[in-house]
């Protein structure tokens, strides 16, 4: 007990910022004795570097449709440097906010919030996603009827309401090839492309699936404690398919639902052409992480 006493406390000091009236908004909106990890349904952690207003917005739409089961928020900053601490304590005091000292990149990033996680459930979202709905409820109803499912992503859609691809089946190394050049439009190129996107399939049902894109997914506590975390070798991209794949190496399923719906306001930072290896650092990091995967996994054979 006492050692949640000192936890709870040292969580409203890290939300203390510039003003005494915010101890006094945290003592009031914010202070409580967190159930122990376990007792807590869901805990959500957001990434945030330089999206302050998407992270407002996001945490507005959680806000409005807050998850009836126990659950907890954890905004985890990669040294962004734009104000959010400030601004998470004054709007959103019952959120918890922990600062990173630099850019660590994706994966680690979220890697710190979910080490200090609580729920029996972890959902990583993305800054730039928004729950129209009670969706995280249902994403935990979701999980708890189906004890197997290690990983569950919902259906991200655009504002407009057109489905995007977020769930794709294990790439091949000539993949990142026909993406990023003209070989795409060629008959072999466009047949992989398929195939890797799942375009064989209207994805209008339940189904497993090989890999979820980390925009939104809900974690497995018990599997993250068998499995493990982000592999923070990979700054960004990629780290979704690693940890799906090692999902299913440990005997866990993992699925698509599109019948939950989150919305995504998604931009292709890293697509493009090749040449942008050399002018945009997103690309770089998408085309290293691609190295990293592939010689991780040389050798091995596909889990599914």
């Amino acid at each position: 007990m006492l050692s949640e006493i000192l936890k709870n406390l040292r969580i409203c000091f890290e939300h203390l910022c510039f003003e005494p009236l915010n101890l006094f908004r945290i003592l009031i909106f914010g202070f409580r004795i967190y159930p122990l990890r376990g007792n807590m349904d869901i805990s959500i952690v957001i990434l945030n570097y330089k999206s302050k207003g998407l992270v407002r917005m996001c945490l507005r739409g959680l806000q409005k449709f807050a998850p009836r089961h126990e659950h907890e928020i954890i905004v985890v900053d990669n040294d962004s440097k734009d104000g959010i601490a400030k601004m998470i304590a004054y709007e959103f005091p019952q959120v918890r906010c922990i600062m990173s000292s630099e850019n660590i990149g994706f994966g680690a990033g979220n890697n710190i919030g979910i080490r200090e996680a609580r729920g029996r459930y972890v959902m990583v979202m993305n800054p730039d996603t928004v729950i129209m709905d009670y969706s995280i409820d249902q994403l935990v109803e979701a999980m708890d009827a189906n004890p197997e499912i290690g990983i569950m992503g919902p259906r991200l859609q655009n504002p407009d309401g057109s489905r995007q691809h977020s769930c794709y089946r294990f790439p091949k190394p000539l993949i990142p090839v026909y993406r990023r050049t003209l070989l795409g439009k060629t008959t072999a190129g466009k047949a992989a492309i398929k195939e890797y996107l799942m375009e064989d399939w209207d994805h209008s049902y339940v189904r497993d699936v090989d890999w979820l894109l980390g925009a939104s997914l809900v974690l497995r506590q018990e599997m993250i404690e068998k499995i493990g975390i982000f592999d923070d070798r990979f700054f960004m991209y990629l780290e979704d398919t690693d940890l799906c794949r090692r999902a299913w190496n440990a005997g866990y399923r993992v699925t698509y639902n599109p019948e939950i719906t989150i919305v995504h306001y998604h931009k292709r930072e890293s697509s493009g052409s090749p040449f942008k290896f050399f002018t945009n650092y997103v690309v770089r990091a998408h085309v290293l992480s691609g190295f990293k995967y592939f010689l991780k996994y040389r050798g091995g054979s596909l889990p599914r």
